[in-house]
């Protein structure tokens, strides 16, 4: 069965999901209103995938990003636009307990690989692109 491709009125779906409450057992130590690395030792099988932004019709996605208001990529204000840098690049999970949301991508670097987290907060969703 393949991912879903999900698009900007899922994310915003999806983040507004969370149940209310306070901070929950399986995914409260994750603390990433902007892009953060997973910690190391976070058990992300409290988290399932719901989707990807990741367009299987599209080879090489773009690495421009959107940040009309100044941002800057690990900006926790910055917009999530599913069209551009890093989001295109990125699966969509959900905690198993709570259903918080999360973007989820692999940065990689010349001598590194990094596992970023992002949660989604449905306000800064963008349709751009």
């Amino acid at each position: 069965m393949s991912t879903p491709l999900l698009g900007a009125d899922d994310l915003r779906r999806l983040g507004a999901e969370r149940a209310a409450g306070g901070r929950c057992p399986c995914c409260g130590g994750l603390v990433c209103p902007g892009w953060e690395t997973l910690p190391g030792g976070f058990d992300s099988g409290v988290l399932r995938l719901v989707g990807t932004l990741r367009d299987p019709q599209v080879d090489e996605p773009t690495l421009a990003e959107h940040h009309p208001g100044g941002t800057r990529t690990w900006s926790a204000d910055a917009p999530i636009a599913p069209a551009f840098h890093p989001y295109n690049r990125s699966d969509v999970l959900q905690c198993m307990a709570c259903r918080r949301a999360f973007l989820r991508w692999t940065e990689y670097g010349g001598y590194y690989r990094e596992d970023r987290i992002r949660e989604i907060d449905p306000r800064l969703v963008a349709d751009a692109g």
